[in-house]
């Protein structure tokens, strides 16, 4: 799959908020109450990027989960990054 040009991934951020790019990473870091409810969120999204077949690096810190996509194969972000950045977005809208 090829890497998104800085447009695309540009427009791309504009339906992503508070995603951000770092380096060849789309990052964003979320906060919940405790430990449960960061490990509920994590679970989540577990069963989500396993059926997508794209696993994000997952940083746990407490109640502090730090999320990071890329797409290692093709060198980059893609849009299989941004489309399961997306269904992130949607589970952190159901699980806080």
């Amino acid at each position: 799959m090829p890497i998104l040009s800085s447009t695309e991934l540009s427009h791309a951020l504009t339906n992503l908020p508070g995603w951000t790019v770092s380096g060849q990473n789309l990052e964003q870091s979320f906060e919940f109450a405790d430990f449960v409810g960061a490990m509920r969120f994590v679970n989540s999204i577990a069963e989500t990027a396993e059926r997508a077949g794209h696993h994000p690096d997952i940083d746990i810190r407490y109640n502090k989960v730090r999320l990071s996509l890329s797409s290692h194969d093709s060198g980059g972000i893609t849009e299989r990054d941004t489309a399961l950045a997306a269904e992130i977005a949607k589970i952190h809208t159901l699980v806080s």
